[in-house]
């Protein structure tokens, strides 16, 4: 294949990352596939298929980033596409979180994705091209109770990729942010969901009402991870990829709820927000 692309994906020793992994890999592409740990079990689950290559890394390491980005670029050439997917939830009042679960959900999902981003955008700028995929959620279009900490996160992966795609235009690469809804994934399993230690029984209506869905919904969610999967080789091979991508129902209506209500939020402060200007703008 002449016009085969480099892939390197984070996370993707299950649920989503596994999936979107599986895909490209039947499409020919070469992939740099990163895990915590275990690489060469991954490899041999998939057949050991000479377009893949399994890399050690936590993403909290900077160095190793840097480290497996350079390790992609040796075994393939170059990277096309760089899917930052490696993350966790927090299930958590916002007052309920320690300092230290917010710190942790921060480091991996925020920090840990620039820490990638970093390492594999010098090889993009030289090359002219590229693009940026980056998961974020639901939950980063709009708040959710028990779920305000991860989701903060997400809103910030949101904010980081309208900037990115703004700055890497001019440069030839994209960036596209992800925001799937409730998929079929391990997702809720304890193995990808922290839900914090403190618990607050003024909450028990909301976020302990949350708490007893995640454990209902898990593996009942609506969103089909395989589609999900399709759906990114096929933004991968947009010409004109978007900047912002809702994936599923939910997640759509979802965001066209929140629209709505900032909407009447807007009219109904109308006089107020148009009216702190300076008298001579």
């Amino acid at each position: 294949m002449t016009n085969q692309k480099a892939w390197f994906i984070t996370g993707a020793a299950r649920g989503i990352g596994f999936e979107i992994l599986k895909a490209v890999l039947e499409t020919g592409d070469n992939v740099v596939a990163t895990v915590r740990s275990s690489a060469e079990s991954l490899a041999d689950k998939l057949g050991n298929p000479e377009n893949l290559q399994v890399v050690l890394l936590d993403i909290n390491d900077e160095q190793q980033a840097i480290a497996a980005a350079n390790q992609a670029v040796q075994k393939f050439g170059k990277i096309d596409v760089l899917v930052n997917n490696a993350g966790f939830g927090l299930l958590s009042a916002v007052e309920e979180a320690t300092a230290e679960e917010v710190r942790k959900n921060f480091e991996t999902n925020v920090f840990g994705l620039l820490n990638v981003t970093r390492a594999v955008l010098p090889h993009m700028r030289q090359r002219r091209s590229g693009h940026i995929i980056n998961f974020s959620s639901v939950g980063g279009l709009s708040g959710y109770i028990g779920w305000g900490v991860y989701g903060a996160t997400k809103f910030a992966v949101e904010g980081l990729t309208e900037s990115l795609a703004l700055e890497l235009a001019p440069l030839g690469i994209h960036a596209t942010v992800v925001a799937p809804g409730f998929f079929r994934t391990e997702f809720l399993d304890a193995a990808s969901l922290t839900r914090s230690g403190n618990i607050i029984p003024d909450y028990a209506e909301t976020v302990g009402e949350m708490r007893k869905f995640a454990t209902q919904a898990n593996k009942k969610q609506p969103g089909d991870p395989v589609k999900l999967a399709k759906a990114i080789v096929q933004v991968a091979n947009a010409e004109k990829p978007p900047v912002h991508l809702p994936l599923g129902k939910d997640s759509l209506q979802r965001y066209r709820e929140k629209t709505a209500n900032f909407e009447k939020d807007i009219q109904a402060w109308h006089d107020v927000i148009i009216g702190t200007d300076h008298d001579d703008v």
